[in-house]
């Protein structure tokens, strides 16, 4: 089995992902908060219902994603706060609790299961919308609810039809907006008239028909990093637990919290950023290198292998 990727002379309406740091200033970050926790109230609540709906009868009708947005307005009368988010990302987490269930009776395998309530201890935060976002300057875009936030460059929207928003907060701390975007003119590669296969392997990265080799990406230093790190957030973290059990079983006054001690959350961030440094350089060398073999050769030929199974071979 070989997958073919050929070049086209003529391509329209491509998707594209695109993301962009964002710098949101304190007001803006407490309203991304309220935003994200808006996201898993509706997802929580709307599970809950449709959990009970299932015990109680499973022979009842399944309650598509149209239904769910229904259900929408009487629940923004019961809880206020939930207007403070895009009424399109609350509609968004209907679409993907919809897919969820339709995963969990389509599989036969048994291996998916049902939809689980989402954690506000989930260090990694989202929210997908739909709304219309605008560019304003080089260095600014206009999002619904958070007004104008300062971005790290808005050149690469011009010609581009934002399809799908996600703002994220990452354990590091940062801000980012992964953006779906359609481009009517993509970029095109002048054909070459040059054909290559490739063998992907486990010690080298692929080695080319031609002889050509591309090692694997070298992140141990960064991996190392991750480790120490790792290992001191596990025994900070230790330490900050005992210290809250010593004070409730000696039922201290105003016992400590988990969250008053500031030194394992700051191990924690360490561990993250060097984790992520990892992961964005492996994904730089990996898309350079696609380009490249891309922008050489017009038919390029994959062997169908997974390396999880070269690596059991001894």
């Amino acid at each position: 089995m070989f997958d073919i990727i050929l070049k086209r002379k003529e391509r329209t309406n491509v998707l594209k992902g695109i993301k962009l740091r964002l710098y949101p200033n304190r007001t803006q970050q407490n309203q991304l908060e309220q935003m994200f926790g808006n996201d898993r109230f509706v997802w929580n609540q709307m599970l809950a219902m449709m959990n009970e709906r299932y015990q109680n009868n499973k022979d009842l009708p399944f309650l598509g994603k149209f239904k769910l947005n229904y259900l929408l307005k009487p629940l923004k009368k019961e809880y206020p706060f939930l207007k403070n988010s895009d009424s399109s990302s609350l509609q968004v987490v209907n679409e993907f609790l919809t897919q969820s269930w339709k995963n969990f009776f389509q599989d036969k395998t048994g291996q998916i299961g049902k939809p689980r309530f989402h954690s506000r201890k989930y260090l990694k935060k989202s929210y997908t919308g739909k709304s219309i976002i605008k560019t304003a300057g080089k260095r600014y875009l206009k999002i619904p609810k958070l007004g104008y936030v300062k971005t790290s460059k808005t050149g690469v929207l011009q010609n581009t039809k934002i399809k799908r928003y996600t703002v994220l907060l990452e354990p590091t701390g940062k801000y980012y907006l992964s953006l779906q975007v359609e481009i009517s003119e993509p970029e095109k590669y002048s054909l070459t008239g040059k054909r290559v296969g490739i063998d992907v392997g486990v010690a080298d990265l692929a080695i080319l028909s031609n002889g050509l080799k591309y090692p694997s990406f070298d992140s141990s230093y960064f991996e190392k990093k991750a480790k120490v790190w790792q290992r001191k957030y596990a025994r900070r973290r230790h330490l900050a637990k005992l210290l809250v059990l010593q004070d409730r079983n000696k039922k201290v006054l105003c016992p400590r919290s988990l969250e008053s001690f500031t030194n394992w959350q700051k191990a924690q961030k360490s561990k993250a950023k060097y984790q992520a440094k990892a992961a964005n350089q492996r994904r730089d060398y990996l898309h350079k290198l696609t380009t490249h073999l891309v922008k050489q050769y017009d038919v390029i030929a994959i062997e169908d292998l997974k390396t999880k199974n070269l690596q059991k071979n001894h």
